[in-house]
């Protein structure tokens, strides 16, 4: 039975700004945090529209996860969604599937991103991703903080 984890992050730059970096994520985020990624190599497409794969090596010291290979579902630029699959590396050992969805949205004078992921865990042992929901919510936050100061 697939599960289930949502997370909003409120940032203070635009939505513009915020969803043109999750499209450049291949080459800004190894540039911008060297210390969680260190590369993102596309292996299929152009790493941004759909059927695209990306390699995303991770910078040793990262307890659990090491590299995935991400397939890119569904893009909607009008609505700033991306969807993605994982489908190779380290994140397969704990989830037999996993799926998540990003969006962003104006509030205010800033932002909301919404990350929904479903997922179905390999064994019952498996913990929840409460550290995946960490990451993600630390993620958002730096990328604020870096577009801030850009």
């Amino acid at each position: 039975m697939a599960s289930k984890l949502e997370v909003e992050v409120e940032v203070k730059s635009s939505a513009e700004k915020i969803w043109e970096s999750m499209r450049s994520f291949s080459t800004l985020f190894p540039k911008a945090f060297p210390d969680v990624y260190q590369s993102v190599e596309i292996l299929e497409g152009d790493g941004k529209s759909v059927g695209s794969t990306r390699l995303i090596k991770y910078s040793p010291g990262l307890a659990l996860i090491s590299t995935t290979t991400e397939k890119i579902e569904s893009v909607d630029e009008e609505k700033k969604t991306l969807s993605y699959t994982i489908i190779d590396g380290d994140m397969l050992k704990f989830y037999s599937s996993f799926k998540a969805t990003i969006s962003v949205a104006p509030k205010g004078d800033g932002t909301v991103v919404k990350f929904v992921s479903e997922f179905n865990k390999a064994s019952e042992e498996v913990p929840e991703p409460d550290l995946f929901k960490d990451f993600v919510v630390k993620n958002f936050q730096d990328l604020d903080a870096y577009l801030l100061k850009a």
